[in-house]
């Protein structure tokens, strides 16, 4: 992903979600199932986030400079 692009995440599981980066650069909210949210990348860097109802699940987004 390059800064300026849009990632859009959607929950379609059946109980609610969040994006949550662990250094707090960014938080979806709550997400209901069906519900989607979208972030602009503005800056370049290494982004872990996880559901903050279940923090087993994780992952990471890198975002590079054009």
């Amino acid at each position: 992903m390059l800064v300026g692009d849009t990632i859009v995440w959607t929950n379609k599981d059946m109980v609610p979600h969040t994006v949550t980066d662990t250094n707090g650069a960014f938080d979806s909210g709550e997400l209901a199932p069906g519900k989607s949210w979208s972030l602009v990348a503005k800056k370049p860097g290494a982004y872990r986030y996880l559901c903050s109802l279940h923090p087993n699940m994780q992952a990471a987004l890198t975002v590079k400079a054009k």
